[in-house]
């Protein structure tokens, strides 16, 4: 039997079966947001979370003890843990760590929160309560899809991203409407060849992401969300990252096999490891 929720006609067989989905929490020196990051896993989106972890990579600040505390002082319903990187593998390291974590312990989807505060998970709480997100190997967060707002973001940054979003449809062959938004759904299925290992473990690792999209025909639906810029500290050099991005983009346009199968990363790690520093399952 199907029913049609919005455009989407969904299996409800689909609608009854509980996934296995596990929050991941990116933090890097993000003390003051983090505590309000976690008031986000409350309310109605509780039913849809397995499990969350925070993946701090090295943090100089007080934000892992900030973090702690908080989660001491909650009653969410389900496991949480604080794992600490054991060398500093940058963003896209942390999220190899979260996604060999949700292999290893057979979840079956993965979000993606970043720990600054600038997303809000309630955003996916729309293809979550309809399934559409069965239907796809990944829902990205799309600050610039119709639907999205933008809070604090100026008219400089929107118009750089919008251009560079153009230059990534054109180099990937696919409409594009972020290259890497802090609010991301994967589906494990997609993630188990674990490709992405050897992916830039910088900014940049969301970028690849896309490229995979396109070189191994991933399905997926970018999702309307609102974006903030409050008191939070951008880790983005943004002519650096510009200059970046735009070489990637041609690199890809013009040999797209060899491009994927370079090992990217500045540091080759052996391995990815963090240690569990706190759990609520203690």
């Amino acid at each position: 039997m199907f029913e049609l929720f919005g455009n989407e006609i969904i299996d409800r067989k689909d609608l009854e079966m509980k996934e296995k989905i596990l929050v991941f929490i990116p933090m890097y020196n993000c003390e003051k947001q983090i505590v309000r990051v976690l008031d986000q896993l409350n309310g109605e989106i509780k039913k849809y979370i397995s499990e969350a972890i925070i993946v701090n990579n090295r943090s100089t600040d007080n934000g892992e003890q900030a973090a702690i505390e908080k989660i001491k002082k909650m009653n969410a319903g389900f496991p949480i843990k604080v794992l600490k990187n054991r060398e500093n593998y940058g963003l896209g390291g942390s999220h190899k760590v979260a996604f060999n974590y949700a292999i290893e312990n057979n979840f079956d989807y993965v979000i993606v929160l970043h720990g600054d505060d600038q997303g809000s998970i309630s955003d996916m709480i729309p293809v979550l309560e309809n399934g559409a997100f069965k239907k796809y190997d990944c829902c990205l967060g799309g600050r610039f899809a119709k639907g999205s707002k933008l809070v604090g973001y100026s008219k400089f940054r929107t118009f750089g991203n919008l251009v560079f979003n153009v230059i990534f449809s054109i180099s990937v062959g696919k409409r594009i409407l972020d290259l890497g938004a802090g609010l991301n759904l994967y589906s494990t299925r997609m993630l188990k060849s674990k490709y992405y290992e050897k992916f830039p473990d910088n900014l940049t690792f969301n970028c690849y992401m896309l490229f995979a999209l396109a070189s191994y025909k991933q399905t997926y639906r970018f999702v309307p969300i609102v974006w903030r810029e409050e008191d939070q500290v951008s880790n983005v050099k943004m002519t650096r990252q510009a200059w970046q991005t735009l070489k990637m983009a041609v690199s890809y346009f013009f040999g797209r096999k060899k491009f994927m199968l370079k090992d990217a990363r500045e540091k080759k790690f052996k391995e990815y490891k963090s240690d569990v520093f706190f759990s609520t399952e203690d």
